[in-house]
Parts: structure tokens; sequence; C-alpha cells
């Protein structure tokens, strides 16, 4: 079953990915009979271009618009002349049609523009300071087929040889050419043994026992350690932007529900309903 928050986070995604482009002058760009086809008409049709559409160039798009608003108006025109705009079911559904606009327009007035950089940032910082830390390591690695190549290493090591140098020169690992640099990981990414292993070096530290895992035998060294640092703010606050548009219009529906009782008269439907509100 649906919860009312995940059936309105549906809808919400909808919302979000409707741009109405902003009304420019309103020329006309073509007509079909006595019709015409205004650039208002023309900018609304590009925006609502099917996705696979929408990534051609920006003239094609407007020629695939153009296309489909000629196709609708030829057939309109002859379904205004039998009538069809007369019929109850039009008009229901241009009724539906009306109220979805309307829906989409207070949402965009009362969410999308009343949105301002700060609060987004604001959110952003709340989230990160809930973030849980976690400890990370920065790891080189030297693999070898045997644990007797492993213990050698260990040796040289503990003799002065560079362990960068040593891992070029007798690693068998694909980033041997980076001294065996593995970069920062937290633990869950590598195999048991070797994080089990690496997180227990202090930093500085190599492993003075050969490390086997299903890959051979490790000699591992820790260049350092850190708590995690969150991702930039730069780089998620399009997601960041996204979750408080999100937030706000459940709000703005879950405000305009206790302003506004909901009877639904189909048993099923009630339950189902009130079922969904519940979670």
């Amino acid at each position: 079953m649906l919860s009312y928050n995940k059936l309105a986070a549906m809808a919400f995604a909808t919302l979000v990915g409707l741009h109405m482009p902003a009304l420019a002058e309103d020329a006309v760009v073509a007509t079909v009979g006595d019709l015409p086809i205004h650039q208002s008409e023309l900018d609304i049709a590009v925006a609502g271009l099917d996705p696979q559409l929408a990534q051609l160039p920006d003239e094609q798009k407007k020629i695939a618009a153009l296309s489909s608003i000629i196709d609708v108006k030829l057939l309109a025109k002859g379904a205004s002349a039998e009538g069809l705009d007369k019929t109850d079911d039009f008009k229901t559904r241009m009724q539906y049609l009306s109220e979805r606009e309307l829906h989409s327009a207070y949402f965009r007035k009362h969410v999308v523009d009343a949105l301002k950089p700060e609060e987004v940032k604001a959110r952003y910082d709340k989230e990160v300071a809930a973030l849980p830390q976690e400890e990370e390591v920065h790891a080189r690695h030297i693999l070898v087929k045997t644990e007797e190549e492993a213990k050698a290493i260990i040796a040289e090591l503990d003799a002065g040889k560079d362990f960068i140098e040593l891992a070029k020169e007798k690693s068998t690992d694909s980033n041997k050419s980076d001294g065996g640099d593995l970069g920062y990981f937290a633990k869950g990414r590598m195999v048991k043994e070797f994080e089990d292993a690496a997180f227990a070096l202090e930093k500085g530290a190599y492993t003075k026992t050969p490390v086997k895992s299903q890959f051979g035998f490790h000699v591992i060294k820790v260049e350092d350690k850190r708590i995690a640092p969150p991702p930039p703010f730069e780089q998620v606050q399009d997601q960041v932007r996204n979750i408080v548009i999100r937030d706000r219009y459940l709000e703005l529906l879950n405000k305009a529900k206790t302003e506004s009782k909901v009877e639904i008269t189909d048993e099923a439907l009630r339950k189902g309903y009130e079922e969904a509100n519940k979670q």
C-alpha cells in the first residue's frame, strides 16, 4: 500500500520536472487556416516535449513542437465543427485539466518561486550536522601471489625501503604505477581481511605480517585517517533543493487538507485513502 507521502511525492516529482517558460513577446509564428500559432504556444509545447525529443538541438525541438501544435489544431478544428467540445465528457476533462494547471501554478508560486537560496543552504547544514561520523583510512598496498613474497617485502620495509617504490616494483595489482594507492575508503568497501587490517593500523604504519585475501597476499600501509567529509554544497545543492521543495509541497497539501473536508463515497477507495494517510 502506498502511503500518502509517497502518493504526494509522485505528484511532486511531476511538478519538479515541469518548467513552464516565461512568456515573451507573443508573435504569431504560423497559422492553421484562420487559427494563429503564437510564440507562447510554441514555448509551452517545447517545454512539454517527450524526454527523448527534449535531447534534440534547440531548432529541431522547435520544429518538433511546431509540428505537434499544427497536428493538434488541424484535428481540434474538426472536433469543434462536430460539437465535440460541447459534450459532458469533454467538459469533465477540461475541468480536470484546468484544476491540474491551477494546482501547478499554485505550487510554483508558493513553493518553487518562494524558495530562497539561503533556505537550501540552511537545510544542507542541518543534514550535514545530522550525518553520523564515519572513519576513513587512506591506504596503499602491495599485492603478491605468495606469503613468502609478502614477508620478503616486509623485511625490505623494515630495512628502510620506500613503500611506494616497492609497490611500483613488486605489486601485481593494477594500481602499482600509483604506488599501490587506494585513496580514502570507509568500512564496507574492501574485503573483510583487508579492511580489518587497514583499520587496525595507526597512521604511517604498515602490516608486519602478510594479509591474506581472495586476491593473494597484501602488505598494507595507512597514510592517513580521518572522519569522512560531507559532500560539498555545490555538488548536492540541486538534490537538497528538491528535498526542500518536496517538504514544502507536502506542508502545503497537509495545510489544505485541514481546511477542506474530504469525503470519499466509494468504500474501498475510502479505506485505501485512509490507510495511506495513516502511513
